[in-house]
């Protein structure tokens, strides 16, 4: 079959909650009851049967399909009895998953299968899933094995409510109307105020960062962030439970701790190798990052001559004082050349150029809520996929912003279809927000353009963790380039963003970077430590981190790791992110500067690294692409530069 034979998953209508439930049911359940008798037909097959290994490439299908339904749903339906539903059906999921990897029967016969004739592609996947099993500890005694089935289920359940108390704790500032003061003239329209004076200022990144940016009022900004930094207290002891299961189920299968067992199947190879990496980076960037603050605390000094030091509630805002002040860059000026419509189509036409892709709008394809857009994506004349964009928030919706599967792409059975989930304004954007749409777009791109393989193990994006951000990180470029912005962004007579604002906003931009990477490790350093010391005191211990690492001060009496989701699915490894930005800037290194949307380079780009998506190391991939293996270069000249 090929693959414009294929046709996306078909769903219910907005309203139809009926419809929605009898999907969830056919794929959660019904994917369920088909992986379990595709173990029984392994278990069933003799030892040595080479048909082993494409079973369990069946099964892994299904359990694809399962996961990817319950988690997008999970996260972004309206109906909270529907969320709650995919959740109980995840835990049922992870519950075999966990089962399954323990199972010393499934073990044999995959260990039985013959090597001799396998193409490259079946000995990694036999070589991973071997892997896999010994990690679960299938070659542990029988009590051990329990214990750890214990542990795994409890360790997901304690994710699972880790992440529902985050995005079901969204809270509300109230603030007098008149701390709206600086504030662009959209968002003064969007906040009215109450009865009494008051406006609700949510902790919704599109109400709270630009509140932290633009208003002057200092008691009310300091407000704003109490509450943005105290989402989800009673997540302190989920976390603490969470610590400990993790630890134990690391110690039992021989480990240190839980960085060392997460570490293992990521480039950075050992626990003890994300610490140092963090404490070197956070030097490296000590330098600039002292230096700007320092700017910062001056200017702020104009203000509240009493300041010893910036605070995360004053950062943003003074930030953005002095790129307004010294490099003549005003965001609310900015903003006005961000329309949200314009901004999402300029994505579609950017990337598409770049990387020969056609998209199609879908505009009567079911989705789960009105304000979802869906487009089929083609290259060269071939459906690839099709992709659903999820932008804007709402209540009871995952309240950051990430790529979601909804179909992993295999060849010849189904396509991609992946979802963006973001929370970003329906009017005039910030720059910021744009940023983050090009970055995201990079794992949707990733999950679309690696889904051709006949193995699901290397659909989308399925490479080492510490490398599935530098791809979309690469991408954020674009988003920087005067040129690719002349393209899309306009003010409301359709005129382009100057090309010299561009470059005072990628001066201002440049300004920040050494605290930008102190914050980043002072992030990767509360993902690692936590893990590695799991401290009684979560919170006094943040402090500490606070103050050795992050370059603005903690507000007194909040908790902002129990509203840290990255500490449910990243772990003890949130260092990726920078991990990934030092390969990232050597990834784009490769770029003609002068013209990003070049097609030789992104084409080769695409095919080498994007479309190749789990089905060689990360490392490997790079150096496809640049001939070389990858340096970090290029980072240090961004950083020291």
């Amino acid at each position: 079959m090929t693959q414009d034979a294929l046709a996306p998953l078909a769903l219910p209508a907005v309203d139809d909650r009926d419809g929605w439930r009898a999907l969830l049911e056919t794929r959660s359940t019904g994917g369920l009851e088909a992986a379990r008798a595709l173990a029984d037909g392994l278990r069933a097959l003799e030892p040595g049967d080479p048909d082993a290994l494409q079973r369990w490439n069946d099964l892994f299908v299904e359990l694809s399909n399962a996961f990817a339904v319950c988690s997008l749903l999970a996260q972004v339906h309206p109906h909270a009895p529907l969320r709650e539903a995919a959740e109980a059906s995840e835990q049922e999921l992870h519950r075999f998953r966990t089962a399954l990897l323990l199972d010393a029967s499934v073990f044999e016969r995959l260990a039985a299968v013959p090597t001799e004739g396998l193409d490259d592609g079946a000995r990694r996947v036999l070589a991973d899933a071997l892997r896999d099993f010994r990690r679960s500890g299938v070659d542990r005694d029988e009590t051990t094995r329990a214990r750890l089935t214990e542990l795994s289920e409890r360790a997901s359940d304690l994710a699972q409510t880790f992440s529902r108390n985050i995005r079901d704790g969204a809270a509300v500032t109230r603030v007098p109307a008149a701390a709206l003061t600086g504030l662009p003239a959209d968002y003064v329209a969007a906040h009215p105020a109450d009865a009494e004076g008051r406006v609700a200022i949510t902790t919704d990144y599109p109400d709270t960062h630009p509140f932290l940016a633009f208003s002057t009022d200092r008691e009310a900004r300091h407000a704003v962030a109490r509450t943005f930094f105290t989402l989800a207290p009673d997540n302190d002891a989920v976390l603490r439970e969470l610590f400990d299961v993790r630890h134990e189920r690391a110690t039992t299968l021989g480990f240190p701790g839980w960085p060392d067992l997460d570490a293992e199947v990521k480039m950075i190879g050992t626990g003890e190798a994300i610490g140092e990496f963090v404490d070197r980076i956070a030097a490296d960037a000590l330098a600039a990052s002292d230096r700007d603050v320092a700017v910062l605390l001056e200017r702020a000094r104009r203000d509240h001559p009493e300041l010893e030091q910036v605070d995360v509630a004053d950062s943003r805002h003074y930030g953005e004082l002095v790129r307004r002040e010294q490099y003549d860059v005003d965001a609310q000026a900015v903003r006005e050349y961000f329309d949200f419509t314009r901004v999402r189509q300029g994505l579609l036409e950017v990337t598409g150029r770049l990387f020969g892709l056609t998209y199609t709008a879908v505009p009567d394809a079911p989705t789960w809520h009105e304000e979802v857009s869906v487009h089929d994506v083609s290259l060269d004349g071939q459906l690839l996929g099709r992709i659903y964009l999820d932008l804007h928030p709402r209540p009871g919706k995952y309240n950051h912003a990430a790529q979601f599967d909804l179909v992993s792409g295999v060849a010849g059975r189904q396509l991609p279809e992946g979802v963006l989930v973001c929370n970003v304004g329906r009017g005039r954007m910030e720059h910021s927000e744009v940023v983050t749409l090009f970055h995201e777009f990079g794992h949707l791109m990733h999950h679309v353009l690696a889904g051709r393989h006949p193995w699901v193990r290397f659909s989308g994006v399925a490479t080492e963790w510490d490398f599935v951000e530098a791809p979309s990180q690469m991408l954020e470029e674009w988003a920087w380039d005067a040129d690719v912005l002349a393209t899309f962004a306009t003010d409301d007579a359709g005129t382009p963003i100057p090309a010299a604002l561009v470059e005072r906003m990628r001066a201002a931009e440049e300004f920040g970077k050494g605290y930008y990477a102190r914050t980043q490790m002072f992030y990767a350093a509360v993902s690692y430590q936590f893990h590695r010391d799991r401290p009684a005191d979560l919170g006094a211990r943040l402090h500490e981190l606070s103050q050795e690492y992050a370059a603005f001060a903690a507000l007194p009496g909040t908790h902002f790791h129990t509203g840290f989701g990255h500490l449910g699915g990243y772990t003890s490894a949130y260092y990726t992110y920078m991990w990934s930005l030092v390969i990232a800037k050597d990834l784009f290194s490769a770029f003609d500067a002068d013209d990003l949307l070049a097609p030789d380079v992104a084409t080769r780009y695409r095919d080498t690294v994007l479309a190749a998506g789990g089905s060689k190391d990360a490392a490997d991939l790079v150096a496809d692409f640049l001939g070389r293996p990858y340096d970090a270069r290029a980072f240090r000249a961004w950083l020291e530069g």
